[in-house]
């Protein structure tokens, strides 16, 4: 017996939009009715063929899928998500779920009143070596130091999605909420307050807005984390990478290629080895045994990120899979994001 073909509708045709829509294109359990973009992009030769439709709101009106995905712009995602619901839908949706917690629990909400499957874009809760630094980290035990930026110098077209993006987010909730989601895998412990700091780098940007963010969040069981993201052409490619778990047991982290370069979207998720050291020693005060690297030969790029989760996101629909976790995840490292954005603006500590 054959499952049902997932009809989709996809919103959205920037980097993430396409993959997505590859992802698509290419798991014979989807059929692609309609992508929605405002302009005409430059799109893969498999996408060529759909149609391009202006606006979402119609052309959910008119082709009825059973699935949208919405990779818009982080303001339109809530309204989307909701409309997409109330007409039957299931929701795939890129992080962050919405611009605010309220429109997040928005989301979260009609999803549970229309039945319906929700999942959100965290791409690296699909990366096997990831899951694996989320569980060699998790065997360590609390309490712990998370340490982790994503700075991306960025320039060109590069530079211009990253200046549309701060139109509604800024860095540090855009990208934030991917590696506070992965302290909050690691921890399980509820975030107690949150700190930021940010600056305002360009002219080019809103006088409201900022290009470099760093957050400070602190935990129920004593750990304790930053995360730092700076975009623009002035930001410095120097440990613009940085991975890292220590507890008092020891500290997994992440040893980036040295040639890698902020702006490739593949280095965003590639882990090249993740090296595991333990802190116990001997009589005689030394290490009890050697680092130990492992190479993560093999691992998904980009494309294949996407493709699996895509894969996920069809096992949910066909075998109703349990996302109350995952939805309530998604709405806590937002929260935490949010409060770090509202601590930068008045520069004040938030308590949760």
């Amino acid at each position: 017996m054959t499952e049902k073909t997932i009809r989709v509708l996809v919103a959205g045709l920037g980097n993430m939009g396409r993959s997505h829509a590859l992802a698509y294109h290419n798991n014979p359990g989807f059929e692609i009715v309609g992508l929605v973009n405002r302009s005409t992009p430059e799109l893969a030769a498999e996408l060529q063929g759909y149609t391009i439709h202006p606006d979402f709101m119609t052309a959910l009106a008119e082709l009825k899928p059973d699935l949208c995905s919405i990779n818009t712009y982080s303001d339109s995602h809530a309204d989307y998500a909701v409309a997409a619901f109330e007409a039957g839908c299931d929701v795939f949706v890129e992080k962050p779920l919405a611009t605010t917690v309220a429109d997040a629990e928005r989301v979260v909400a009609a999803a549970g009143k229309a039945g319906r499957k929700l999942v959100i874009g965290y791409i690296l809760r699909h990366h096997p070596s990831w899951m694996k630094l989320i569980g060699e980290a998790r065997k360590l035990g609390p309490p712990y130091v998370f340490r982790m930026n994503l700075n991306q110098q960025s320039s060109g077209p590069t530079w211009a999605t990253h200046k549309s993006l701060m139109r509604t987010t800024s860095p540090i909730v855009d990208c934030g909420v991917h590696y506070v989601d992965v302290m909050c895998q690691i921890t399980d412990a509820r975030a107690v307050e949150v700190r930021g700091m940010g600056l305002r780098m360009s002219d080019e940007i809103a006088a409201d807005m900022y290009n470099y963010g760093h957050l400070q969040v602190l935990f129920e069981d004593g750990s304790v984390g930053w995360y730092e993201a700076g975009w623009g052409p002035m930001i410095s490619e120097t440990a613009f990478f940085v991975k890292d778990v220590m507890s008092p047991k020891g500290a997994v982290s992440i040893v980036m290629d040295p040639n890698a370069k902020s702006d490739d979207i593949d280095t965003h998720t590639k882990t090249s080895v993740i090296r595991l050291h333990t802190a116990e020693t001997g009589p005689d005060g030394k290490f009890i045994r050697p680092d130990q690297d492992m190479t993560m030969e093999g691992e998904p790029g980009h494309q294949a990120l996407c493709d699996l989760e895509q894969a996920f996101m069809l096992r949910a629909i066909r075998e109703d899979l349990d996302l109350d976790r995952h939805m309530a995840d998604a709405v806590a490292s937002l929260r935490i994001c949010l409060a770090a954005d509202e601590s930068v603006r008045t520069g004040q500590p938030v308590r949760l």
